[in-house]
């Protein structure tokens, strides 16, 4: 029988995996695996644990949010462990799994790490960190790691949608922006911008195609969207307009598809890393790790190709 390593983040959402752990559990034992449990016990665990642990199984699922998702992913790269990965969403989000084609039913989860095969993806090397699907910094990012766990179980894409209008109106500051170099696909370019992204999803912050159409997660190619600092309210409120329509050739965008992306700044600038705090920096540099992490994915995969 083949061993399982479900690691679990038991406060993600709602909590939901409470009413559907032992249903879970007997899909995957049913399913031919020896399943081992393990609820994560603070932050950081779902790292160590797999980190340690994750190349004494033949596959590992992850059952929380993009944030015990980044964990897990990172135990699995930093372990060297070359073990399929498959996913139970139970957070608010679940941007990499929803790109990923993934059930957000927790049962249905299950039943897809059962029938489902492995395929590759793409993660991104961050300076001495990884990300699976975006890495940002500037305007609104914070929103991701602020916004109180609780309005996120309540509300849900509201409570960042919110919170991200909250932190416009309060916070918009014409006279500071973020001097930004940008080296990507044999361009350079230098500017001041209120926000930047790389990213490697179909949908980032529970917005679809945020970064832009045609996204592949296993192509060796991130997105990059910098925003230029508005010179007024008018210009931010132009910039949101083509941001939704995906007008990345309009003015106040620098939009990059590229492998590498190597990004220095004046200051040292605050960064998310799949919507957790990634720490502060002057330079980053990211990196497309080519098809080196195995998803358990079902017949319905849209980020793959």
């Amino acid at each position: 029988m083949k061993k399982l390593l479900l690691v679990y983040n038991p406060h993600s959402g709602k909590g939901q995996i409470a009413s559907y752990l032992a249903r879970i559990i007997d899909t995957l034992t049913k399913g031919g695996y020896n399943v081992t449990a393990h609820p994560t016990q603070s932050a950081g665990d779902a790292y160590d644990t797999v980190k340690k642990y994750g190349g004494e199984f033949d596959t590992i699922v992850c059952s929380g949010g993009d944030g015990t998702m980044h964990e897990v992913v990172k135990g699995i790269m930093d372990g060297g462990h070359h073990v399929p990965l498959g996913s139970i969403p139970a957070g608010t989000m679940n941007d990499f799994s929803s790109s990923l084609g993934i059930p957000r039913y927790m049962p249905d989860a299950a039943k897809t790490i059962v029938t489902g095969k492995p395929r590759y993806v793409d993660v991104g090397a961050f300076n001495n960190n990884y990300f699976t699907y975006v890495a940002a910094f500037g305007a609104f990012t914070k929103v991701s790691y602020s916004t109180d766990q609780q309005r996120k179980n309540t509300f849900g894409v509201l409570a960042y949608l919110t919170d991200a209008v909250k932190e416009a109106s309060e916070n918009f500051d014409l006279s500071h922006s973020y001097n930004v170099t940008i080296k990507a696909n044999g361009t350079t370019v230098t500017g001041d911008y209120m926000f930047g992204m790389v990213a490697n999803s179909l949908s980032v912050g529970g917005i679809k195609e945020l970064a832009g159409n045609d996204i592949s997660m296993n192509d060796n190619t991130f997105e990059g969207i910098f925003i230029k600092n508005p010179a007024n309210i008018t210009e931010l409120t132009a910039t949101f307009n083509y941001l939704i329509r995906k007008e990345f050739s309009a003015p106040c965008f620098d939009y990059f598809r590229s492998d590498v992306f190597d990004v220095t700044c004046n200051e040292e600038v605050p960064w998310t890393v799949d919507g957790e705090y990634g720490g502060d920096d002057r330079r980053i540099s990211i990196c497309c790790m080519h098809n080196c992490l195995k998803m358990i994915v079902g017949d319905y995969a849209p980020g793959l190709k």
